[in-house]
């Protein structure tokens, strides 16, 4: 795994597309979109839900490997209405009892608050864990900004016309944003300075590329 070190806190940035903080024993990731694949099924678009499962299973990877006190979702963490996908993902909640789960609303969790409602499952608009503000869209907070929904992605080139497009952890000056955790999730380029810290993602490493 590849440390960043910010604020006096020390964050291991997993291939897996997440953040081990150290101090704190916080797992932190955004953007699952889980119950995503139903959601194109619906629109008459036939996606597999294994795709989803797949998620779970690397989370529950995650979670053996490295013991989190707590998992915080940076919001979407289902994508839509509630479907099967929902059920499930529920049930596997229940089975972590041992483990705290917090969920930083996105603009995709629109389920009834009731869906929510797991003993070991927090909601909340915003987390404040200093020195960090944790939302799921990036903004401008009192303390240092970590947030989810860009989906960020650096391209890299190489001699001649080669480039490939990786997802990417961005550490800006006042914000830091996480890749999408979710498999089925698109990309999006963001503008980098000089000052910012971009970590690329490939499928067994992360590595510092500016």
């Amino acid at each position: 795994m590849t440390i960043h070190k910010i604020l006096g806190q020390t964050f291991y940035l997993l291939p897996e597309r997440a953040i081990f903080w150290k101090e704190t024993e916080h797992l932190i990731i955004a953007d699952l979109h889980l119950g995503k694949a139903g959601h194109f099924r619906k629109s008459g678009i036939p996606v597999s839900d294994l795709v989803h499962s797949k998620d779970v299973y690397l989370l529950d990877r995650l979670i053996d490997k490295h013991k989190p006190r707590t998992v915080v979702f940076l919001g979407d963490l289902f994508h839509s209405e509630e479907n099967q996908s929902w059920t499930q993902f529920r049930q596997w909640l229940k089975s972590k009892s041992a483990t705290h789960f917090q969920l930083v609303l996105g603009n995709h969790d629109i389920l009834p608050e009731q869906s929510y409602r797991l003993p070991n499952l927090e909601v909340l608009e915003q987390l404040e864990l200093a020195p960090f503000t944790l939302t799921h869209i990036p903004e401008d907070t009192a303390q240092y900004n970590l947030a989810g929904h860009i989906h960020p992605a650096v391209r890299l080139s190489g001699k001649g016309r080669q480039s490939l497009r990786l997802p990417c952890f961005y550490f800006g000056s006042n914000n830091g944003i996480l890749p999408a955790f979710g498999q089925f999730t698109g990309t999006a380029r963001i503008p980098i300075t000089k000052h910012d810290d971009i970590y690329a993602i490939t499928e067994d490493s992360v590595v510092k590329v500016c």
